[in-house]
């Protein structure tokens, strides 16, 4: 059986230190190199240089034909491109047979789900263990600030400044942006700061870490919120349960800020969307407020039909 780990090593190598320098996330680097592994797979021994639009379909078919969903055959689609990208970049490939490989559609008008401002409170008290404080701060930045999963990981005692309430966040596409920190988050980082357990490494400037002194990985956030919206629905039925992850905190800051009247422009820079387009995913309206919207008409009907 062919060791693809072997045979590829060049390309694989590269193509990790390619991400490394990009400024990829350690979740990105691991999900992208699984993907590639996959494909690689499915080659049967074939060269990269060898590789065609076509071998790449039927990988992307095959994927497909598994069951998994649109998102996941476009997440697995978007390694493989990069994975070509970079090797082109180190010139190690001529070509990216992945280019010209149309994405699947996803439900581009399906609203993402959130939690509302009453759930959020029910949310926040559901938080619980040794380190109740520390967890809490997480999910007030994502809830009220907007940070992703994995700007949080990466934040550093360094980038907030408590005099002028200021947090730094490096977000996707190696860019930072400046957030304003409402004063009560702030008084919970400070907090949550002040209790934080000295890493084990003295270089180690992580804002949140474990209780082994390491900087608290994506997944164990991940475990975290999971166990919360766990205790969250605990007395909702099985069959009527909802599934949320950490990224539905980040929805509802968007969703509340926008029917609060935020500009959208304004909304597109707190969350750090490269393009408004992805922002208006958020602009979406209940079917209460839809309701509400009609009633307000002054209806009219004909005494006589």
């Amino acid at each position: 059986m062919l060791d693809i780990k072997e045979y590829y090593e060049e390309s694989l190598d590269a193509f990790m230190i390619w991400m490394k320098d990009a400024g990829y996330t350690f979740y990105t680097q691991k999900s992208y190199m699984s993907d590639v592994y996959e494909f690689l797979n499915s080659l049967n021994g074939k060269s990269l240089d060898q590789v065609k639009k076509l071998h790449v379909m039927s990988y992307l078919s095959s994927v497909r034909e598994r069951g998994v969903s649109d998102t996941t055959r476009n997440r697995k689609h978007a390694a493989v491109n990069c994975f070509f990208k970079a090797l082109i970049d180190l010139e190690l490939v001529a070509h990216n047979p992945a280019i010209g490989v149309k994405k699947s559609k996803t439900e581009s008008n399906k609203a993402p789900s959130y939690l509302n401002e009453d759930e959020l409170i029910r949310f926040f008290e559901a938080v619980q263990g040794k380190y109740r404080t520390r967890n809490i701060a997480i999910f007030l930045l994502m809830a009220y600030m907007g940070l992703r999963i994995g700007e949080v990981h990466a934040l550093n005692i360094s980038d907030y400044n408590a005099q002028h309430r200021m947090l730094n966040v490096f977000g996707k596409g190696r860019k930072w942006r400046s957030l304003p920190v409402p004063e009560s988050v702030g008084q919970v980082l400070e907090q949550a700061i002040s209790l934080r357990i000295k890493p084990w490494r003295a270089t180690e400037d992580a804002m949140f870490t474990s209780q082994k002194g390491r900087r608290l990985s994506i997944r164990c956030i991940q475990q975290i919120a999971s166990e919360t919206f766990d205790r969250f629905q605990a007395d909702v039925p099985a069959h009527q349960k909802l599934s949320y992850s950490s990224h539905k905190l980040r929805h509802s800051f968007a969703t509340m800020l926008l029917r609060k009247g935020a500009d959208l422009r304004t909304v597109q820079e707190l969350l750090g969307h490269s393009s408004i387009q992805t922002t208006t995913i958020y602009t979406h309206v209940s079917n209460r407020e839809k309701e509400e919207a009609i009633a307000r008409l002054d209806i009219q009907v004909p005494t006589e039909l």
